[in-house]
C-alpha cells in the first residue's frame, strides 16, 4: 500500500481507548485464504462496503468483502455517531452555479434520502443502536453567526416552512445552555451507535448470503481475464467488478486512478463518564440533541443516553504518537472552554480517526473512468454515517447496470486530482490556518 500518512496513522494508536469497542463485540469473520471467487468483489468493511454487500446480496449477486483490519476498525466504527445531513463542504449557491440547479436539487434529496435509508434499514432488519436525537442542531459561536442562522431560518419560513430557530435568550430552558449566541435545528437526522449500527448492517449482510472477511488486506488490483485478481496477504480474490471503498483509508495504488484524488484528515473524538443529573443542570445542557457549532474547524458533540457526552473536533495534521496526544490534549481544553461546568468530569475515552475531502468537495460515487467494471464510493466529509450507507446502495445498483432508484446526481460523478501528489498534505496546514482565522 501506498498511503500518504506515516504508518502511525493506519495504526493502533489513534483508535486505542475507543469507547464503542466496550459497547459490542467484534464478529469473528474469516480471513480469505487460497483462491476465491465472485460477482463482485468489495474492499473495505464500512458502511459504504458493507451497505452495498447487503443490497447486492439481496439481489442474489454474489459478493466478498475485505476488510483490511477487523470489523468496524475504521472509521464507520470509531465516528460520532451523526446520521444527518451531510456529504458535501461545497455551498448550496456554490453547487448550483458549478453544476445547475436540476443537478444541485438532486444531490439535496440524496442528501435527505441517505439520512431515511439508514433508518429504514435500523427498521426493517431490527438492528439496536441507541438512537436518539430529533433532527441536528447547530449553534452559532459567535454574534456573526447567529445573525447567519437567522437570516436562514427568515428563509425556511419564507418558503412555508418552520424552522426551528431559537435565540441566545431561549438556549437554556432548551437545554442547550453554552457560550452560543442562538441555534437552527434541521429536522432531518438522529444520532446512533455506530458500531453497532455497522456490526448489525454486516450481520444482515452475511444472512443474506455476503462472505465478510477480516484481516485480508488487498495488496493489489489488476486486471485479468476479463475481470479483476485482488492479491490479498493470503490469498487471491476474482471477481467480475470491484467496488472500492476505502474513504480515509485509501491507498494510491489501490486502484492506481485514486493516487492525489482523495485527502484524509483527522477527526478526534472524546467520551466523558455518564453525567449525574446535578451535573447536567450546573451546565443546563440536558438536550439529546446531536449539535455543531458554526466554526469552520467545527466541534460537534451529544449527550447520548447513558448521560456519557461525546465530544469530537477536526484538527489533527500528524500522525505520530506526541501529535496524538497533543490533540486529545487540545479536544480536552476545547471541551472545558465551551462546557465550564464540567471542568471536573473525567474523560474516559479518547481517539482518533480519518475523514476524507474531495477536492471538489463533494462525494464521489461513480464507476472509476477508463476501468471497465471497477466502481468507487468515498469523501463524505465526515459525514459518513448517512451518506457512506447511501454510497453503498448506489453502488449496489450502477455494479448491476440499474439506474438508482433513490436520488444520484451528477455532482457525485466527477473526482479531480489536488495538486501536488503525494505531497498534498502541505496544502493543509495554510488552509487550516486560513479557517482558524475565518473562526
Amino acid at each position: 500500500m501506498r498511503r500518504i500518512f506515516s504508518a502511525y496513522a493506519y495504526g493502533p494508536g489513534p483508535r486505542s481507548n475507543c469507547w464503542w469497542d466496550e459497547t459490542i463485540a467484534a464478529p469473528d469473520w474469516p480471513m480469505l485464504q487460497g483462491e476465491v471467487s465472485a460477482d463482485v468483489a468489495i474492499i473495505g468493511g464500512g458502511f459504504t462496503g458493507v451497505s452495498a454487500a447487503l443490497h447486492l446480496a439481496e439481489s442474489g449477486v454474489s459478493v466478498a468483502v475485505l476488510e483490511a483490519e477487523t470489523p468496524g476498525w475504521g472509521a464507520s466504527g470509531r465516528n460520532g455517531g451523526f446520521c444527518c445531513l451531510g456529504g458535501s463542504k461545497l455551498s448550496g449557491s456554490a453547487m448550483r452555479r458549478l453544476y445547475g440547479k436540476q443537478a444541485a436539487d438532486t444531490y439535496d434529496a440524496g442528501e435527505e434520502a441517505a439520512v431515511h435509508l439508514v433508518r429504514d434499514l435500523l427498521n426493517v432488519h431490527g438492528i439496536d443502536a441507541d438512537t436518539h436525537s430529533d433532527g441536528e442542531t447547530q449553534l452559532a459561536h459567535s454574534e456573526k453567526a447567529a445573525r447567519r442562522l437567522r437570516a436562514q431560518a427568515d428563509t425556511i419560513r419564507a418558503a412555508g416552512g418552520d424552522p426551528g430557530f431559537l435565540t441566545r435568550d431561549q438556549l437554556a430552558e432548551n437545554g442547550l445552555n453554552g457560550s452560543f449566541h442562538a441555534a437552527l435545528t434541521t429536522p432531518v437526522g438522529f444520532a446512533l451507535n455506530p458500531r453497532k449500527y455497522l456490526i448489525g448492517l454486516a450481520k444482515t449482510a452475511q444472512g443474506a448470503g455476503a462472505n465478510l472477511y477480516q484481516r485480508s488486506a488487498a495488496q493489489s488490483v489488476r486486471q485479468d481475464r476479463g475481470g479483476y485478481r485482488i492479491a490479498t496477504n493470503q490469498g487471491v480474490l476474482r471477481a467480475s467488478k470491484v467496488i472500492i471503498a476505502t474513504n480515509g483509508y485509501s491507498s494510491e495504488d489501490l486502484p492506481g486512478w485514486l493516487a492525489g484524488r482523495y485527502m484524509p484528515a483527522q477527526s478526534t473524538v472524546m467520551v466523558t463518564r455518564p453525567l449525574t443529573e446535578a451535573e447536567l443542570q450546573a451546565q443546563g445542557w440536558y438536550s439529546h440533541q446531536m449539535a455543531y457549532d458554526t466554526r469552520n474547524l467545527l466541534h460537534y458533540f451529544r449527550l447520548m443516553p447513558d448521560k456519557r457526552f461525546l465530544f469530537g473536533m477536526r484538527g489533527g495534521l500528524q500522525a505520530s504518537p506526541r501529535a496524538e496526544a497533543a490533540i486529545r490534549r487540545k479536544l480536552r481544553q476545547d471541551f472545558v472552554m465551551m462546557f465550564p461546568a464540567w471542568h471536573t468530569v473525567e474523560t474516559t475515552h479518547c481517539w482518533s480517526g480519518m475523514v476524507c475531502l474531495s477536492r471538489n468537495l463533494v462525494p464521489f460515487v461513480a464507476p472509476v473512468p477508463e476501468m471497465p467494471g471497477l466502481y468507487a464510493g468515498l469523501c463524505y466529509h465526515g459525514n459518513g454515517v448517512a451518506m457512506g450507507s447511501y454510497a453503498g446502495r448506489l453502488l449496489s445498483d450502477l455494479v448491476q447496470g440499474r439506474t438508482p432508484d433513490l436520488p444520484y446526481s451528477p455532482v457525485m460523478q466527477k473526482m479531480a486530482r489536488f495538486p501536488f501528489g503525494r505531497a498534498r498534505r502541505v496544502l493543509m496546514p495554510p488552509a487550516y490556518a486560513l479557517l482558524g482565522l475565518m473562526d
